[in-house]
């Protein structure tokens, strides 16, 4: 759900750019008169939000690709608009389709969030299959330490799952995860790969369970403008629940968004990974890395991760925002040197409210770091 499009790209896939034909079919907002989707999305059981993928990603190169983004009501969300504290209940999201890009890259997958019992309850659920060409730069297997990076393919499928309960009436729910993947790495380098098949077989697979504690006061799922919203989760992976490796993983993500007047608002994110209790050898895509706009995905790796952005958002118009954001993030081996040295990308961009019932948000990012660039295009904040 982080790859999306502008209101023009929509526009253009519906092949909806005559206004009147766009007003017949329930795309425009009485409102305001405004390119707006909640109705068609609400109104028609198999309507559906298209999302371009445009894939600049530096560390698989350009591409694209198409998922179908579905909005169902429930009896949470339909309570949920009569509420007096502004903290409207999403619908049921569905999303799934596919993306290829121009070194060989490709994916199919999709996904599914519900909440039941005026949100106690919260359910996610995702399945993909992908063939991932991608240079790696760290590991522990034989090639790594040069400092360049080594070109690699990974085939395979997974999935995950997460369900949490509401404490009492809190902001605060705790539940559990699971998560399973079947992968074929290969190396372009010949010596690596026998490497890699020697170390990891032909093909291997990681299993594990988790632990979720989350707290979440955010006023809307899709594009919050005030409350945090924190998680913790801590990760088993043995070869007892039919995985081939042993570690565990720990991850605790927050985001905080505080409006600073009506039209700026302020977010603060941070990330933290650790990767520890675990065998010699992993499949190189195991490790946590940095995830930053800017930055290549698994670029810099290590046992341990950090990451803090920060983003101001200005409310240009009831539609328009514009926003600029800068993050910093550093990946090391040992605990005790995070963030002695780091990684920094900043950019901005702007976003479009496509779907005003819901606070869908749709736009573009463009940011840079000291060796690259990229241009991303998402749904929410991006954060």
């Amino acid at each position: 759900m982080n790859k999306s499009t502008t209101a023009l790209a929509v526009l253009i896939s519906l092949g909806l750019w005559q206004p009147i034909v766009a007003s017949a079919a329930g795309f425009i907002d009485d409102s305001d008169g405004m390119l707006d989707m909640s109705q068609y999305l609400s109104e028609n059981r198999y309507g559906f939000l298209p999302v371009p993928v445009v894939i600049t990603e530096p560390a698989v190169g350009y591409g694209g690709g198409l998922f179908g983004l579905f909005l169902h009501e429930t009896a949470d969300s339909e309570a949920s608009k009569n509420r007096t504290d502004g903290r409207a209940i999403p619908p049921a999201i569905t999303a799934f389709g596919s993306g290829a890009t121009q070194n060989g890259t490709w994916f199919v997958g999709g996904g599914h969030r519900h909440t039941w019992n005026n949100d106690s309850i919260r359910y996610l659920v995702g399945l993909g299959y992908a063939n991932v060409n991608i240079d790696l730069y760290s590991g522990d297997i034989a090639g790594f330490e040069s400092g360049k990076g080594i070109s690699t393919q990974t085939t395979g499928y997974g999935g995950m799952q997460k369900l949490s309960f509401r404490v009492a009436d809190t902001p605060f729910f705790l539940g559990g995860s699971q998560v399973y993947a079947n992968m074929k790495v290969t190396a372009d380098n010949k010596l690596i790969n026998r490497t890699f098949q020697r170390v990891l077989g032909e093909e291997s697979s990681t299993s594990g369970v988790g632990l979720l504690m989350e707290y979440d006061t955010t006023d809307n799922f899709f594009y919050p403008h005030s409350g945090l919203s924190a998680t913790a989760e801590y990760q088993f992976f043995s070869s007892f629940l039919g995985g081939d490796y042993r570690y565990d993983m720990l991850v605790i993500d927050g985001k905080y968004f505080q409006p600073l007047s009506a039209d700026f608002t302020l977010a603060l994110a941070g990330n933290y990974q650790s990767l520890t209790n675990h065998d010699s050898h992993l499949p190189p895509m195991v490790r946590p890395y940095i995830s930053l706009r800017g930055i290549s995905r698994y670029r810099y790796q290590g046992d341990y991760v950090g990451t803090v952005q920060t983003q101001l958002a200005w409310q240009m118009t009831p539609r328009w925002v514009l926003q600029g954001f800068v993050g910093a993030g550093s990946a090391e081996n040992n605990a005790d040197e995070i963030f002695q040295t780091a990684e920094v990308a900043w950019g901005g961009g702007f976003r479009y409210l496509i779907a005003r019932e819901y606070g869908l948000h749709t736009g573009i990012d463009v940011a840079f770091s000291d060796d690259e660039q990229a241009v991303y295009f998402n749904v929410g904040a991006g954060l």
